[in-house]
């Protein structure tokens, strides 16, 4: 009996739509993350990208749970002596609302070549309009 190995050439890619209105932050990321690298499909392999297209919808509606709204803190640093920036949700949400959903689906997948290849198929949305309708996304539903 051989292994079988997929091919990321091979995979028959899939688009979905996830609506973050009203939805915890981390779960439309974990959810978003299983998706992207394709750990829900019976072919999966660890070192292939054998995963789907995955488009959020209203991620400036997203929310967090408890205090984090207040109490969480992202943070930069450019390398530069006092480029340190720490902003909180609010300042994020503010800004560009896309980033909160980015940031928490990027600390969900691999930080190697492989999961940068994984994010380009990631895209986020602060409003409900999107422009991949041509590709006919099936809609996901967050349960819990």
């Amino acid at each position: 009996m051989k292994t079988f190995s997929a091919k990321a050439e091979t995979t028959d890619r899939k688009w979905y739509v996830i609506d973050a209105q009203n939805q915890v932050v981390g779960r439309v990321a974990e959810k978003a993350a299983v998706l992207l690298r394709g750990k829900d499909k019976a072919i999966f392999t660890p070192h292939v990208d054998t995963g789907d297209h995955v488009i959020i919808i209203n991620a400036e509606k997203a929310r967090f749970t408890g205090k984090k709204e207040e109490q969480k803190n992202y943070s930069t640093y450019s390398n530069f002596i006092g480029g340190q920036k720490n902003e909180s949700p609010k300042e994020v949400r503010r800004r560009k609302p896309e980033l909160i959903v980015e940031r928490a689906v990027k600390g969900m997948i691999p930080h190697n070549r492989l999961g940068r290849v994984v994010l380009k198929k990631l895209h986020v949305y602060a409003g409900a309009e999107h422009p991949h309708a041509a590709q006919e996304p099936k809609a996901i539903k967050i349960t819990r």
